[in-house]
């Protein structure tokens, strides 16, 4: 059996770097772990490709060559998606779809033949046995949120890894909370799910063994999910293995900001070299994040809470979002004061959406506020209800908050009040490569010379060369996000 799996094109959004990674020469941020994890779940013997758009071509001879194409994606590709479907129906090549888009609304994608729907490891097995037999079904679902400890070390043989920023790796499943509009609850479950420590350690050694060494992001829901397991377990493991291994790999990921309650827990992510977490904060409005339930933010004090991760070597990113009920005409500038005091220099603010199967999705159906599916994407400046909010005040006051934090004076400052409280805990030596190096010098000419604002570039680079010179790479490194996130601004 001949399998190609594919990977649909990601357009340039906000969490595509796309802009920041020709800088470095790299084609995609990170890789498509769940289509590697499936490749991996296949029959041994079975001839297996992969295709990510984002950095080659599908080529018709390609489509041709499989006896089945695999095909997964987000919201945000539903676009290519639908393409490459297409294409796989005029050459005759039967398409087998699964991941959370199909999952949420698998009915409107007529050109699958067989959907393979919530998490693999409960609808993979059923279906391949099936294929064996001659009587695939056209759908494959369950109820059941699988345990993963059995889930294998993803073929990370099929990538071009050279042409990815990062790479990927997954400890667990599931989060403890239930934010209204968030899907992960639906699709994975409330109570977190984990690897063993020894499956986690596994993967990292093929990853080592495979010749990668930077930069990887623990893809978790939420990382911290299950505290006693990660403090008593993994991290420890963790921090053996990366001293063994002379600290190959840094890591970054997604927790809860109950995480700045946890001395302890702080202090064991940063020796084990995380140095980066994305924390939805989603607003500094309380009504909002009542609305919303975001209870474990109302019972924390936001801006000491992420001071003091940064302090603690942990850089914030924040998920922010405007265009709750709650939210008044103040929300504008609530927004753009807090982002500039809290230092979080990736700041992602997007308009409320409520993707299909969501709390806030079932409420705003039976309020005949609804009206349409979300796009994926939450800074394309659509909503896909009706707010409240007058809806050109809504689209007018959002669009002047990211003009106002992406723009070069506001962003630069933004980088400096990092700088000034971040204090890195990596162990591992710095790893000065050419492609860096290059990236360096394409900064000094595209934001220092060519830009509208070099003025600023030039601040922090010579403010950070000069008193926090361990700190130079990343402020470089936050100069060319900064750069991407202005083309993506304005856009929008």
């Amino acid at each position: 059996m001949k399998i190609l799996l594919v990977y649909p094109e990601t357009p340039v959004t906000f969490w595509s770097f796309k802009d920041a990674l020709r800088f470095i020469s790299k084609k995609s941020a990170e890789p498509p772990l769940g289509l590697l994890t499936i490749a991996a779940m296949l029959p041994v013997d079975w001839d297996k490709k992969l295709i990510d758009m984002n950095v080659s071509p599908l080529k018709d001879e390609q489509i041709r060559w499989a006896d089945y194409l695999f095909l997964t994606g987000m919201n945000i590709h539903k676009c290519s998606f639908k393409k490459v479907m297409r294409r796989s129906n005029e050459l005759n090549t039967p398409v087998v779809a699964g991941g959370p888009m199909v999952t949420t609304d698998y009915e409107e994608f007529l050109g699958v033949d067989h959907f393979v729907l919530n998490e693999a490891e409960a609808t993979l097995p059923p279906f391949l046995n099936d294929l064996r037999a001659g009587k695939a079904k056209h759908i494959y679902t369950t109820k059941e949120f699988p345990e993963i400890t059995h889930t294998p070390v993803p073929l990370w043989h099929l990538l071009e890894k050279k042409k990815y920023g990062n790479m990927s790796i997954q400890y667990s499943r599931g989060c403890p909370y239930n934010c209204e509009f968030c899907s992960i609850t639906m699709l994975n479950g409330h109570r977190p799910r984990t690897k063993s420590t020894e499956q986690f350690l596994a993967e990292l050694t093929t990853l080592f063994d495979y010749g990668w060494r930077g930069s990887i992001f623990v893809v978790d829901d939420n990382f911290i999910g299950n505290k006693k397991k990660i403090k008593n377990e993994l991290l420890p493991a963790l921090i053996e293995w990366s001293k063994q291994h002379h600290y190959p790999f840094e890591f970054g990921t997604e927790t809860s900001i109950n995480l700045a309650d946890d001395d302890r827990l702080i202090k064991l992510m940063a020796e084990a070299g995380f140095n980066h977490t994305f924390i939805g904060i989603e607003t500094p409005n309380d009504e909002s994040l009542a609305e919303c339930g975001k209870t474990q933010n109302l019972k924390q004090d936001l801006l000491p809470s992420i001071k003091k991760l940064h302090k603690a070597g942990l850089r914030v990113s924040g998920g922010f979002i405007i265009g709750f009920d709650h939210d008044l005409s103040d929300i504008f500038e609530q927004q753009i004061r807090f982002i500039r005091n809290s230092g979080i220099v990736t700041a992602m603010v997007g308009l409320l959406n409520a993707p299909a199967g969501t709390r806030l999705f079932e409420r705003l159906k039976k309020e005949n506020r609804l009206l349409s599916n979300s796009s994926g994407n939450n800074m394309d400046g659509s909503i896909n209800f009706i707010p409240k909010m007058k809806y050109q005040t809504l689209i007018a006051g959002y669009k002047r908050v990211l003009e106002t934090i992406y723009s070069p004076k506001e962003y630069y400052e933004r980088v400096k009040t990092f700088l000034t409280e971040y204090q890195s805990t990596i162990k591992n030596p710095v790893r000065i490569t050419f492609s860096e190096i290059k990236a360096l010098f394409k900064s000094m000419w595209f934001l220092g010379v060519l830009e509208k604002g070099k003025q600023y570039y030039w601040k922090l680079f010579f403010l950070s060369l000069f008193k926090y010179p361990k700190k130079f790479p990343m402020a470089i490194t936050l100069a060319i996000y900064g750069f991407h996130f202005r083309q993506v601004v304005k856009t929008t």
